[in-house]
This record gives C-alpha cells, structure tokens and sequence, in this order.
C-alpha cells in the first residue's frame, strides 16, 4: 500500500501538468516571413541597407505604437495642416472607428470582470396564501395568507482551473488592441486621404491655370487671323482652324473644371461636410521644391508600426488565445457560491434579527460528458480561426512590402520624368516663341506655329500633371511605411469621441 501510494503521490502532478497543458491556449509562435533587411527601392547598394541603428524586421514586434509624428508638418503647407486638424475632428468614417474601439475596451472590460467575485443583494417581500392540501390539513380547513420578507447578499466565483477566464481575458484584450490599431489605420487613412486630394485639387488648379493660358493664346490667334483674314492676307482655312482650336481648348478647360468639381466634393466628405456647403479656394501646385524627401536606405523594420500590420498581429494573438477557451470547455469547471441573508414573515424588522438569519456555501463542479463533438468542433474551429488570421497577417505584410516598393519605385520613376519634362518645357517655349516671330513676319505658315503652340501646351499640362502625381505619391509612400520614416514626435492616440 505504501508503494501504491507514492506511486499515485508520484503520478498525481504529472496528471496535473498535463490536464493544465491539454487544455491551456498553445504558446503564440509568431509566424516565419522571409522578408528583406530593406526595401529594393530605397536607392543603396545591398551592402549598405541597414539603419544607422541596425535595425532589421524583427519578427513577433508588433510596433505600432511607436512614434511617427505628424507627417504630414513636413510638406511646410499651412492649409494641409488645417484640413487635416479639421479632417480628424469631424470625419464620419473616423467617429464610427472611435466608437468600435470603446465597444471593444468594453468587452474586454467584461471579461475582465470574470476574474473577481460577484456580489449581489436580494431584497424582497411577498404575500402568498397556500392551500390546505398542500399543507398537509384536511380539506376545507382555513389557510390564512401570510407575508414574507427577505434580505439576502450572494457571493459567485468561477476558480479558473484549466485558464478559460485567463484565456478569454487574454483574447478579448487583443481583440481591444487590434480594434485600436485598425482605428489608428483609419486615422492614417483619412489624414492621407486629405492630403492626396489636397495636391489633386491643387494639381487641377495649376492644370486649369495653363489651360487658361492656351485659351488666352487662342483667343489672340484668332484676333489676328480674323484680322489677316479681313485685310485678305490669308484664307478662310487659317481662320476657321483659329477658331477650331479656340473652341477645343475653352471645352477642355470645361471638362477640367468638372474634374475639379468632383476632387472638392471629395475633400469635403473627408472633412465631414456637405459638399454644397464646401467651397475650396484656387491653389495652383506650381513648385514641388518644398515636397519633403524620404531617404535613402529605410530599413524594413518601419512596417512594423504599420497600424494594419499591428492590427493583424493582434487578430493573431486572439485566436490563439481563444483555442485555450475553447479547450478549458471540455474539462471540469468549479464555481463556488454563498448566500446570507434573513426571512421573516412577521414585519420588515424582524429580517435582520439573529434569529432569522440563513445562510449557504457550496461548491459546484460540472464538466461535459456526451456532448456530441461539439467542444471538439469549437476546438477545430478555433485552430481554423487561428489559421485564417496567420494567413491575414502574411498578406497585410506583403502587401506593405508592394505598396512601399511601388511608391518608392514610381518616385524614382517620377523624378526622371520631371528632369525631362522640365528641358521639354524651356524646349517647347523657345519653339513657340520662334514660330511666333517667323509666323509674325510672314516666314511660315500658321500650321507651323499652331503645332509649336500645341505642343507647348502639352508638355506644360504634362509638367503640372507630374507635379501633383509627386506630391501625391510621396503621399502614398509615408502612408505605406505607416506614417513617416523617423521617431520625432509621439504617436496620435485615439480620439475620445
């Protein structure tokens, strides 16, 4: 007998161990991503793209609160800092991301309350007559009625044997978190939105200005032509196609102007106004020299404060801890309970004497015998939720790893383009002045000098267009890192709303 018992005192922990092992949430592995030490883009040779810091992406770092600052200051564009100041007061889309994130501290709130006693009061008072049968007289025998009062405190506590509450507790904060994170990319979203539209607009504004421009030089050909035409040096051909292109430019400016239209209805949605109430004043973008420069060489490791990337991360960390909520549900569960108090069914009084005092403790343990696979198919469906987000998390960080390269590959592109285009301006100009001159002095046909003036406005709107597409690309890219590229100033937190 004494060997069978230090043989069972023996193997009792070791059961121990293993019931809490069974049914505990799996240790959180982060998941393996081959991903680069920095971005192909980012213009430095291989062996020198690492941060001055040495910082690499570092898996299982969720860092999206570290500091990022508002980006948005390095553009030196007082207006862009208005809009977005009022962007993030007033956005529709932002207020229903706010009030997501108090519903979700709240369920975690509740939770939370799972790990403390509760404590309750009941107070009572009722009047019952019962009848004679079932008190036992005989048939016809008068039964007063009779009051009842009653006052009593209850107690309730769950033990957490086998970690649901820790493990619910565990799940419904990173749902918290995750909720907060997807807020935070709803911010960065709608200030980049702001600011995108903003150099849209302003790009349109400057295309508009040389459109104007062409529509001046236009109605000055057709000044003269008619002129010419009048005096009988030219034919009516000259003339009418003056006036074809006068026309053609004035309907185009037409059609820029509803593109405009519509890129302030948009910016006033941003800003959480009626677009019949929002007017934007003209702004042409006319210079790009203020446009903030990203780096060279930025280290991977600044996706990790992505507020997507995060977000995903702690959808991850849920599900992996809601597979140990769904595994603690097939083993035994003890609540212990209490209830003191006191009846009487004499006077109101009379409850809180000694004598009519009650009280009860008990414990209860339950756990499911035949329920028909359906724990084991929670637990199936929790280890299925779990994979699902890995899968979720894989694809936010490849698609943070495109979105940085392709931003940083067509600022690369944009700034040839701009070199070019910027000797085709000075180009195309000094050709339309010549055939201005040689079309003035009777040397060439106005053929000639409608394709000099053609092709100057064309290069001149190509100009504009690759102006606002940098200033909206730079954009692009600081959303795609997350929100800048250095640790100046400290993160925004979520809007009390």
């Amino acid at each position: 007998m004494n060997k069978l018992h230090m043989i069972a005192k023996g193997v009792a922990p070791v059961l121990a161990a293993l019931l809490m092992t069974a049914c505990a949430a799996p240790e959180f592995k982060q998941p393996a991503m081959d991903v680069p030490v920095a971005f192909k883009e980012s213009q430095l040779p291989a062996t020198v793209k690492v941060a001055a810091d040495g910082s690499t992406w570092k898996q299982a770092q969720a860092a999206e609160a570290q500091p990022r600052g508002e980006w948005w200051l390095a553009f030196n564009d007082t207006a862009l800092n208005e809009l977005i100041a009022e962007a993030t007061r007033a956005n529709a889309n932002l207020a229903v991301a706010a009030a997501r994130v108090k519903q979700a501290r709240a369920i975690a709130g509740i939770a939370e309350a799972d790990r403390i006693p509760q404590v309750g009061v009941n107070v009572g008072a009722q009047r019952q007559r019962q009848s004679d049968v079932a008190l036992g007289l005989p048939a016809g025998t008068p039964v007063a009625p009779g009051n009842v009062f009653s006052a009593n405190l209850t107690a309730s506590y769950e033990v957490d044997l086998f970690g649901r509450v820790s493990s619910n507790v565990s799940a419904a904060r990173n749902d918290a978190a995750s909720v907060e994170a997807t807020y935070r990319s709803v911010l960065l979203s709608v200030q980049a939105d702001v600011a995108q539209t903003y150099f849209r607009l302003r790009a349109t504004d400057a295309e508009l200005e040389t459109l104007n421009r062409t529509v001046q030089t236009r109605e000055e050909n057709v000044k003269v032509n008619q002129r010419r035409f009048d005096l009988g040096d030219i034919g009516e051909f000259d003339l009418s196609r003056a006036k074809t292109e006068l026309a053609t430019s004035r309907a185009e400016a037409i059609g820029l102007q509803r593109q405009r239209v519509t890129t302030e209805h948009a910016l006033a949605v941003l800003l959480g106004k009626p677009a019949a109430s929002y007017t934007a004043g003209a702004s042409p973008l006319l210079d790009t020299s203020l446009l903030p420069v990203i780096p060279a060489g930025l280290p991977s490791s600044l996706l990790e404060r992505r507020p997507d990337i995060a977000a995903a991360q702690r959808a991850m960390e849920a599900s992996n801890a809601r597979i140990g909520v769904a595994k603690a549900a097939m083993f035994p569960a003890l609540a212990l309970n209490a209830n003191a108090g006191g009846a009487s069914g004499n006077t109101v009084a009379d409850v809180f004497k000694w004598s009519s005092r009650s009280w009860v403790l008990g414990a209860l343990m339950s756990m499911p015998l035949i329920d028909g696979g359906r724990n084991k198919a929670n637990i199936n469906r929790s280890e299925a939720a779990l994979e699902e987000s890995v899968g979720t998390y894989r694809q936010s960080v490849l698609v943070a790893f495109a979105e940085v390269e392709d931003n940083l590959a067509g600022l690369r592109i944009l700034a040839g383009q701009t070199a070019q285009i910027e000797d085709a301006v000075v180009s195309a100009r000094r050709s339309a002045d010549l055939a201005q001159k040689l079309y003035t002095a009777g040397r060439s046909s106005y053929l000639d000098l409608l394709d000099a003036q053609r092709n100057l406005a064309s290069v001149e709107r190509s100009a504009v267009q690759l102006r606002g597409n940098r200033a909206v690309t730079t954009v692009a890219l600081i959303r795609a890192l997350g929100g800048g590229w250095d640790g100046a100033n400290a993160p925004q937190k979520v809007a009390q709303r």
